[in-house]
């Protein structure tokens, strides 16, 4: 069995449930081991530029309504390993190259290998997409353990919450900034496992435009920044696109020092394994009362407003 993964999700999938062994191709937005070990398959035109968010929107808008993908295929090497299984997705062309553009290329290859398009909407998908992957590479006894560790931490979550009687917190997680997007698909599920209620998402869909007044009128009181495809050193870079905006500092969140920079992979990379990581992290940002930040998540997540000599745990967040 040889596989090929051409989104970072069902890569990382496949690594936490140990059947890497069966993954010959990935993309180059992969997990670092699946880039360092496996053949670079899918590769992107704006590799290895520095495009400020505005610029990005504004280039895959417009191959967007031109119907051209920005992503591409290295046909040779996929020749060469002849895959069985090829997963792709079908959920945004934006982040990923999507089932259409795949399959004209495997059409061509001399065995045309079974095609499973992952299609995740909600949290509760993306944990019947492992038993998929596994499914498919023919070990679907491997996603059992796998997803119910990951139920059992989203429980204890749940159960701190309830004992507590924590009240939801009025929050907002941004996918992109210029222009501002809200957040959707199973994002709003994760914010709700947390302890948190976001009125400007869009559960179950695509995320949207929304526009500064329509933030400042739900005035949240705790505000995530995580832009698709930016970890927190890029994100910072790019703050004052909203720190320019009238009424920033009038924010609660802000006003309150409740303004949180995070790494993407925890939101907007559809695996199990990093979507229950970013629960845990979004507890602690919405009741710092009651959660600490995991001690492996600390590099993932920034207080916006803390001084630059002072660490995560020194905000009562640690192990």
């Amino acid at each position: 069995m040889k596989a090929c993964s051409f989104l970072p999700a069902a890569t990382q999938m496949v690594y936490d449930m140990g059947l890497q062994d069966l993954l010959h191709g990935v993309t180059f937005e992969c997990p670092p081991p699946a880039r360092a070990d496996k053949a670079i398959l899918v590769r992107c035109v704006l590799e290895d530029h520095h495009y400020s968010s505005e610029e990005i929107d504004r280039i895959f808008s417009a191959a967007k309504a031109e119907g051209r993908s920005l992503y591409y295929l290295e046909e040779e090497a996929l020749h060469r390993i002849a895959p069985d299984v090829v997963f792709t997705q079908d959920v945004c062309e934006v982040c990923q190259i999507d089932t259409k553009c795949t399959q004209a290329v495997l059409d061509r290859l001399p065995k045309l290998p079974t095609v499973v398009p992952l299609t995740p909407r909600s949290l509760t998908d993306v944990f019947d997409t492992a038993v998929t992957i596994a499914s498919a590479l023919g070990r679907q006894e491997a996603a059992y353990p796998y997803l119910q560790g990951l139920r059992n931490r989203i429980d204890a979550v749940i159960d701190r919450l309830r004992a507590s009687r924590a009240l939801p917190k009025r929050v907002m997680l941004m996918e992109w900034m210029a222009p501002i997007y809200n957040c959707g698909h199973w994002i709003p599920h994760q914010i709700a496992y947390a302890g948190g209620i976001d009125m400007l998402g869009n559960p179950s869909g695509d995320s949207r435009v929304t526009s500064w007044e329509k933030v400042r009128r739900y005035d949240p009181e705790v505000l995530v920044i995580a832009p698709c495809g930016f970890n927190t050193e890029r994100t910072i870079q790019e703050l004052p696109l909203l720190e320019g905006q009238v009424g920033w500092s009038a924010l609660r969140a802000v006003a309150d020092r409740a303004v949180y920079v995070a790494d993407y992979d925890l939101f907007t990379q559809p695996s199990a394994a990093t979507l229950v990581d970013g629960i845990e992290l979004l507890a602690a940002c919405f009741h710092p009362d009651l959660f600490c930040v995991p001690t492996p998540l600390q590099s993932k997540i920034h207080p916006i407003y803390a001084r630059s000599n002072v660490s995560a745990p020194d905000y009562g967040w640690g192990a």
